[in-house]
């Protein structure tokens, strides 16, 4: 999803779409699409999106950015109450992921040859894991490390 695909993704996922999503935004609707669109010079500001994001309560926003910077974006669970058992279904998970890499690596290598189709099946794999191991490392650090996380603090 690109960028404007957020956009209009997050005004769909808003209840009552472009009516609504602009009244609650204060302007009107041809305002919003002809940021939306880059009509006229013009275009949606970092701060209207996140609203737009936060009102319609979905992270497509931070995907697409994510996404167009090469990386992946990874929501984290807003309750760490039972921390130990968040982190326990992440491995789990992990490992699901390297069961399944491992079994397609297998299939693949099976003939000495890794076709295109196959090479997506194990590029495809290899996202999950990272994504995966993206997750369990930052919820990691929001639980253990001093500032929720952030890199430089002490303990």
């Amino acid at each position: 999803m690109d960028i404007r695909q957020s956009y209009l993704a997050m005004i769909r996922a808003f209840p009552g779409g472009w009516d609504a999503i602009v009244g609650a935004l204060g302007m009107s609707r041809d305002a919003l699409e002809n940021r939306i669109y880059e009509r006229k010079g013009q275009g949606v500001l970092v701060e209207t999106a996140l609203q737009i994001q936060k009102f319609s309560d979905t992270t497509h926003f931070a995907a697409a950015v994510a996404t167009a910077s090469g990386g992946t974006f990874v929501k984290l669970p807003a309750d760490l109450s039972d921390e130990n058992e968040v982190l326990l279904d992440k491995f789990q998970a992990l490992y699901a992921e390297l069961g399944q890499f491992s079994a397609d690596f297998n299939e693949a290598k099976k003939d000495d040859n890794i076709d295109a189709r196959e090479r997506k099946i194990l590029e495809d794999d290899g996202a999950r894991i990272h994504k995966v191991l993206s997750e369990l490392m930052a919820i990691t650090f929001r639980i253990y490390c001093p500032n929720g996380g952030e890199a430089g603090g002490d303990k």
